[in-house]
């Protein structure tokens, strides 16, 4: 477990090593995340020493959402106040990331011609 946490902080901190030293606008964590699907991808060994680890996080993913609902429960004052604007803006935007997503989708069936099949 120790040795799978490791190689988990040794991939975020090489992703926000990375992301700070050339000023990028991808957070460090999605780069070390992407370096991580890389390694595990071309080696089975850190796959399998990642993946107990991965699925004890998983497990108990629920718990990462409490301080989250701690900060919304204090601060009902300010979600009662912005609180329809907060739910147009939430509406709006997820309304907006699926459209995107369809119009990638559907451009790169296009692209790769796989519209015609």
């Amino acid at each position: 477990m120790i040795h799978g946490l490791t190689i988990l902080l040794v991939f975020q901190l090489t992703g926000e090593i990375i992301a700070r030293s050339f000023g990028l606008p991808v957070p460090g964590p999605v780069i070390g995340m992407a370096l991580l699907l890389a390694a595990m991808a071309l080696s089975a060994r850190v796959a399998d020493t990642v993946r107990p680890t991965a699925q004890g996080l998983l497990s108990h993913l629920s718990l990462l959402f409490v301080p989250a609902g701690v900060g919304i429960v204090g601060h009902l004052s300010l979600l009662s106040e912005h609180g329809v604007a907060l739910f147009a803006t939430l509406l709006i935007s997820t309304v907006l990331a699926i459209a995107a997503g369809a119009l990638v989708f559907s451009a790169l069936l296009k692209l790769t011609g796989a519209e015609d099949a």
